[in-house]
């Protein structure tokens, strides 16, 4: 396994997608996956350390997964079938692992919330991940196999959002059934 940190979340130019990029701790691979806009949302909230009135999905798994005495001690990316992404959340309780199916997008903001590590397996890295070039002729964009996304290192907490905003103010319910 590969441990991964969320390099950023953006929103693909061309098709208006968020989209995660996971990179390699250690490494020049990225992982890109694109997800739904309100789990775009969910993370980047989780990112700025956003806080709710009340807990939201994510906040409340967490929460449920201590209450009965566990601890998510690993989010794991595990493949890649007909272009869906696979993932795991990795419990331990009383010293017994347990594993549970979830979605990446799920499985990342869980992780960001309770602190536990992301990784991604070695062939899902090595078949999917995309090594970042720095484009020259502006230092601002990095190329991610055709994709373009905004890279200005840490994406600053304000940006973040009003980006995420805008691009929930623009999807139409007609975007989702493509």
């Amino acid at each position: 396994m590969v441990e991964v940190v969320l390099r950023a979340v953006r929103v693909d130019v061309g098709s208006s997608t968020p989209l995660l990029l996971l990179e390699e701790v250690g490494g020049d691979r990225v992982l890109p996956i694109f997800v739904g806009a309100p789990e775009a949302t969910a993370i980047a909230y989780a990112l700025q350390n956003v806080a709710t009135p009340r807990p939201m999905s994510h906040d409340l798994l967490g929460n449920v997964i201590a209450a009965l005495g566990a601890q998510l001690f690993a989010v794991e990316i595990t493949e890649l079938v007909d272009n869906t992404y696979y993932a795991n959340l990795r419990l331990l309780r009383d010293r017994t692992e347990i594993n549970v199916s979830a979605r990446p997008s799920d499985a990342v903001a869980i992780a960001l919330r309770v602190g536990s590590p992301i990784l991604v397996s070695d062939q899902l890295m090595n078949d999917q991940g995309k090594v970042m070039h720095l484009d020259e002729s502006d230092e601002n964009d990095d190329e991610v196999d055709g994709l373009f996304v905004e890279d200005e290192g840490t994406p600053n907490e304000a940006e973040l959002v009003a980006e995420l905003r805008d691009f929930l103010e623009t999807i139409r319910p007609e975007d989702f059934n493509q």
